[in-house]
């Protein structure tokens, strides 16, 4: 984690904004102040197409659960 100050990250947003997607976390200060964590989203692993189908499977239908389906 690096502590970096409010105009630092305006000059050098971009990279900055690299090394947040390659995996750093910056701590934002204001008047000598942390104001703010930027930090990279949690990655989401993408499902093949087995594992859809599985879930699919595991849905029940409207016909099975007695409850109208929304169109």
């Amino acid at each position: 984690m690096k502590v970096i100050s409010q105009r630092e990250l305006r000059t050098n947003c971009a990279a900055v904004m690299d090394a947040v997607e390659a995996g750093e976390t910056y701590h934002v200060t204001r008047n000598g102040v942390e104001v703010a964590e930027v930090r990279p989203l949690p990655r989401r692993r993408r499902l093949t197409a087995e594992e859809l189908v599985e879930r699919h499977r595991a849905v029940p239908s409207s016909t099975t659960t007695g409850r109208t389906a929304w169109i």
